[in-house]
């Protein structure tokens, strides 16, 4: 699995199609604070450690905006988002070389002259996920910060229309879904690591070079670019999920070049990818806790008997619609959508009953909402991308035996979804075509910029104490901490006031709350 988590590949837009995003200047906490400077000149070169300043001839050169065109089967977003495309080297390391293609797309800003602040760079979590269609999928959410800003994504390398990777067809992700991702006996064991081998192969067939030169360093760098051919002193930047990783490690390259940057649902940056999985698992049993609780059920007991419905699947998938079956993997996937939005917990309530009655269609369903998968039968390739992306960055290779060791502290984190977090770990990476690059993430950025870190006490995929540590990582007097006592993955967009009101008074006035400021 990643390191940020299999299960928050498509989160970040699956916690936006639940909820609103709130507004208006109710808070808590002290308000006081510093100022941002947004308009401030860079003195950072366009590129630190083992890689080169890129030619002139990409930082200059001069986008083609132009109507975007539909994606995966979704129509064209409205006239005011232009699409193009930039030009970054494919080995950063070899800036004169090779390039390939960025998608970008874009929305300008209502305001001009001193009003306008520049880009604000979006990116959504995964890592795999795709900016140039989710970002104007839910632009309302964002846009009193257009009043200030463009605002700006884009599909990461090996994502979407940035080379984006697929690296086996949908029959073979469906016949995958019948493997035993738990596996109990040697059989299933082999299965289940031929299966990511397979993969490996698959992704390396697929994206050819590009499989070295698709990591979150790679992809940070190419922000920078972006920064120069749009015309920007400063990066802005709002990074939800996996983009707050993204976002520190950006930090940390380029910490003169920081400008306005909000990182919500803050991944832990001290953690490997075993320590990562074992947060999601106290993540997501603490958010189901919360769930169960909220129905009146005592969560000790609505665990045990969720986990004993999740046995039984593994024995005998239960029969759900078009002739396919709910297995176990696939319940636990339904269970997880709806933990990351607590307005979709009814959904949860629902589905838990039906299957309880036998009936596995609506479990079904929420994980083919999870999985990307229409009902033709066609998936995303979220997924693929997700898996190139964090096996480049991730060193760490749990082998077989090393991983049965470590399930029973899984189990007893989780009664739930330790076991399959547990060997997730050992078989999202395993056989991989090529190397990690580190076991965490640099993100130390010593004199950068003020950077307002949202966590969420009740985030399942990434549990709220990684926002602390992500604050002392980046360093004394740049990482902000602002705590929401809420439910869900994400805060800004969950509908509180007083998150809604901090963020916004940082991003469009470079207002930065005392460190440790409170909503609830």
């Amino acid at each position: 699995m990643a390191r940020w988590g299999r299960w928050t590949a498509l989160g970040a837009a699956a916690a936006l199609l639940a909820t609103g995003c709130g507004g208006g200047s109710g808070g808590s906490g002290d308000g006081k604070g510093r100022t941002a400077d947004v308009h401030a000149s860079a003195g950072s070169p366009a590129a630190t450690g083992s890689a080169a300043a890129p030619p002139a001839s990409l930082t200059g050169q001069k986008l083609d905006w132009g109507r975007c065109k539909g994606a995966g089967g979704s129509a064209a977003p409205g006239a005011e988002w232009r699409c193009a495309t930039m030009r970054a080297p494919l080995d950063w390391s070899k800036p004169d070389g090779d390039t390939i293609g960025i998608a970008l797309v874009r929305a300008t800003s209502r305001a001009s002259g001193d009003d306008r602040a520049g880009s604000l760079l979006f990116n959504f979590g995964g890592p795999g996920g795709s900016g140039v269609t989710t970002l104007p999928a839910f632009g309302s959410m964002f846009s009193s910060l257009r009043e200030h800003y463009d605002l700006v994504s884009w599909d990461p390398r090996s994502v979407g229309a940035s080379e984006g990777v697929r690296c086996r067809s949908d029959k073979d992700v469906q016949a995958a879904e019948s493997l035993d991702y738990t596996p109990d006996t040697p059989a299933e064991e082999r299965a289940f690591f031929q299966d990511a081998t397979g993969f490996g192969k698959g992704c390396a067939k697929a994206a050819g070079p590009l499989l070295a030169h698709a990591s979150t360093t790679d992809t940070a760098r190419d922000m920078d670019l972006m920064r120069q051919v749009l015309g920007d002193r400063k990066t802005h930047y709002f990074g939800i999920s996996y983009g707050t990783e993204l976002g520190g490690v950006y930090a940390h390259l380029f910490p003169e070049n920081v400008g306005r940057i909000v990182l919500d649902a803050v991944v832990d940056p001290t953690a490997d990818a075993v320590g990562h999985a074992q947060n999601q698992a106290r993540g997501f049993q603490r958010a189901l806790d919360d769930y169960l609780a909220s129905t009146g059920e005592d969560p000790e007991k609505g665990s045990r008997e969720i986990a004993d419905l999740l046995h039984r699947l593994d024995a005998e998938p239960l029969p759900a619609s078009g002739g396919r079956k709910l297995t176990q993997t696939l319940a636990l996937t339904g269970i997880v959508l709806p933990l990351y939005s607590e307005q979709s917990w009814p959904s949860l309530t629902s589905a838990l009953a039906a299957a309880k009655k036998g009936d596995g269609a609506e479990l079904l369903a929420l994980a083919d909402g999870y999985n990307d998968r229409d009902s033709s039968g066609h998936y995303g390739t979220s997924a693929h991308s997700q898996r190139v992306i964090s096996c480049l960055d991730d060193r760490q290779r749990p082998t077989a035996e090393e991983t049965k060791r470590r399930l029973a502290q899984f189990e007893k984190i989780s009664p739930v979804f330790g076991d399959f977090l547990g060997w997730d770990t050992a078989g999202w990476c395993h056989d991989w075509p090529v190397a990690g690059q580190y076991d965490t993430p640099e993100v130390s950025a010593p004199g950068a910029a003020p950077i307002l870190l949202v966590g969420n006490t009740g985030d399942p995929a990434t549990p709220y104490e990684g926002a602390r540590r992500m604050a002392d990582e980046l360093g004394k007097g740049v990482g902000v901490l602002l705590t929401w006592k809420g439910e869900g993955h994400g805060a800004y967009t969950g509908g509180n006031d007083c998150v809604a009101s901090t963020v916004n008074a940082y991003l469009l006035k470079g207002t930065v709350p005392k460190d440790g400021k409170v909503c609830s």
